[in-house]
């Protein structure tokens, strides 16, 4: 067969597969707005004693685990060198709306102001309740978490937050008003990129908006299996059912979702709470976002190859969503990588020779229509926001070609080292990335 027809045919069907999913994530998060409305309008529901049983029963109680406290919030959060931001993120769970709550920092053997920082600020607001577990080195994410929870968290409910983020001031009550739903086992956050005033920054905010745009179809079909880190909320009971993080992957936000809805998400559902709104830090330079970038695939593929036991699986613990629709994309959305800007560039080339310039016009009209549509559906902007993102719009369709080049060596990567995709070593330690608020925070501690 000729390649040029084998790389039409190549870009035919990934640019229908594209349109496919922008029309259902489109007309399924209009579904999901008009189902938040009716659930605001709800009284809450009281958790079923068989099932409320069941949890205890099946809980994965440690020695040193401390009784739960009913409708108290454990935040904890994970910091390694973290100066920078700390301050900022403490700030912002100061100012909830929720008050009853307390707050574990994780701080894994930082070695800059980070533990003075977080003790000085017990200090100055003795009214919070805010203890630091120190680690004496550095053990990890997941491991510095699973510390901090398993021997001090005395909440009911547990929500994480990383070291660079923000919520904002009513994320806990709403984020909680979910689990009156008695079979809601973790809620994900609305995650927003703080700054977007450079080219790399409105690239990952236009890329965070779609893709959590997506999550509301997702969390519509109860078939989300993936959580990240930023202001995630689960049952305590739930996380010591499955012994909480578990540490040989990259990413142990996305392994600790997947694990609870390998339980069966008919019971244990994860969903999307769109009115749960944080605020993270994107990463200030192309290097960084590949770093990141790699970092996120490598561990979801792992994620995916280890809970694959769920795809295309007939138990009725799972929906026909997650197991036939949702687990399937998401391997496929991969391969998808390798060969989209591969047929992206061909069609560029194949337009200017052919002189029909339809296709790529479409194409471009299509990712600028539907950018402009989330924007403006968007329900966290204000109109500044809104008509500041509208003008930054045109500029959309370059600035994914430019993510599907990033997330392409990145798959690439993973292909070099898929060896450690099937025997996942344990992950010992971490690095946090350079943060933008680093001048303003260490001005404050001098």
């Amino acid at each position: 067969m000729d390649l040029a027809l084998v790389i039409f045919w190549l870009f035919a069907v990934v640019s229908i597969l594209y349109v496919v999913h922008f029309g259902l994530f489109l007309v399924g998060a209009n579904f999901y707005d008009v189902w938040q409305q009716r659930r605001k309008g709800m009284r809450g529901v009281r958790l079923p004693p068989a099932y409320e049983a069941e949890c205890a029963a099946t809980a994965t109680w440690t020695r040193r685990a401390l009784p739960e406290v009913p409708g108290l919030v454990s935040i904890a959060i994970a910091a390694h060198n973290e100066e920078a931001v700390i301050v900022r993120t403490l700030d912002s769970i100061r100012r909830s709306t929720y008050r009853s709550y307390e707050v574990l920092v994780a701080d894994d053997a930082s070695t800059d102001l980070t533990g003075r920082l977080v003790r000085d600020y017990q200090v100055r607001h003795p009214e919070m309740d805010l203890r630091i577990v120190r680690m004496r080195k550095n053990v990890g994410k997941g491991a510095a978490l699973n510390s901090a929870l398993r021997r001090h968290a005395r909440g009911q409910f547990v929500m994480t937050i990383d070291a660079d983020s923000i919520i904002e001031p009513d994320a806990i009550t709403n984020a909680l008003s979910y689990f009156d739903d008695p079979y809601v086992a973790g809620v994900a956050a609305n995650v927003q990129i703080l700054e977007e005033t450079t080219v790399l920054g409105i690239l990952q905010r236009f890329e965070h908006m779609i893709g959590y745009r997506s999550k509301k179809f997702f969390s519509l079909l109860n078939c989300e299996f993936v959580v990240g880190g930023v202001a995630s909320t689960y049952r305590m009971r739930v996380l010591r059912k499955v012994g909480f993080y578990d540490t040989d992957t990259m990413t142990e936000d996305i392994g600790l979702s997947a694990k609870i809805t390998s339980l069966g998400n008919r019971r244990f559902r994860v969903v999307y709470g769109a009115d749960v709104v944080a605020k993270t830090e994107g990463v200030l330079t192309f290097r960084a976002l590949a770093k990141q970038r790699y970092r996120w695939k490598y561990g979801s593929l792992q994620n995916l190859i280890k809970y694959r036991g769920m795809m295309l699986n007939p138990s009725r613990r799972y929906t026909r969503t997650l197991t036939y629709y949702r687990m399937p994309m998401a391997l496929l959305g991969e391969f998808t990588l390798l060969v989209s800007p591969l047929a992206w560039t061909y069609a560029v080339y194949w337009s200017l020779v052919t002189q029909t310039p339809a296709l790529i016009l479409g194409a471009y009209a299509t990712i600028t229509a539907y950018t402009l549509l989330t924007v403006w559906m968007y329900e966290n902007l204000t109109a500044r926001e809104r008509v500041r993102l509208s003008m930054y719009a045109p500029t959309a369709y370059f600035l994914f070609y430019i993510m599907d080049l990033v997330q392409l060596t990145a798959a690439l990567r993973c292909i070099a080292r898929s060896r450690g995709l099937f025997r996942r070593p344990k992950i010992n330690t971490w690095k946090s990335p350079q943060r933008a608020g680093s001048a303003v925070v260490v001005a404050r501690a001098a």
